[in-house]
């Protein structure tokens, strides 16, 4: 379970490190290979290899190529996903075009979000918490209703 937050600096090559806390929850069947793909905000979405083959891409494979919301949100999707491996070092290469659509350039804030990790430029990060005006208390309390049901 990857949880709690970090700041990290992006490297001249767009290297980016995976804090050691959430190295311990890459399971081996994950082998170290991480998706990067654009999150559904500003952000990017890091899935382990194995939780993206199992979870995400069982829900994409359902979807139908012949919807066009639908086939417009895979192809959107997939542009611009890459899968890397973390190195000797624990760090992940994120292409290019993933920190230009996060707007990253040196550093960056890095998120648990359970089963996948979120990599936000840190001033993104904090517009997008402002824009969202609901108290935690009302957004758990609906959240959780929801899921009890």
């Amino acid at each position: 379970m990857f949880i709690g937050s970090f700041k990290y600096s992006v490297d001249v090559k767009g290297r980016i490190s995976i804090p050691a806390r959430f190295k311990k929850y890459v399971t081996q069947e994950a082998n170290d290979t991480f998706v990067m793909t654009r999150g559904i905000v500003q952000c990017i979405d890091v899935y382990p290899q194995d939780f993206w083959k199992e979870e995400v891409l069982t829900r994409i494979n359902q979807l139908d190529d012949f919807d066009p919301d639908e086939a417009a949100f895979k192809r959107m999707l997939f542009e611009l996903a890459a899968e890397d491996k973390l190195d000797s070092q624990s760090r992940l290469l994120v292409p290019k075009n993933l920190l230009e659509f996060a707007g990253i350039e040196r550093e960056v804030f890095i998120l648990g979000q359970n089963k996948k990790i979120e990599i936000w430029n840190p001033e993104i990060y904090e517009l997008h918490k402002k824009e969202n005006v609901k108290p935690f208390a009302e957004i758990a309390k609906s959240i959780m209703q929801k899921k009890q049901k």
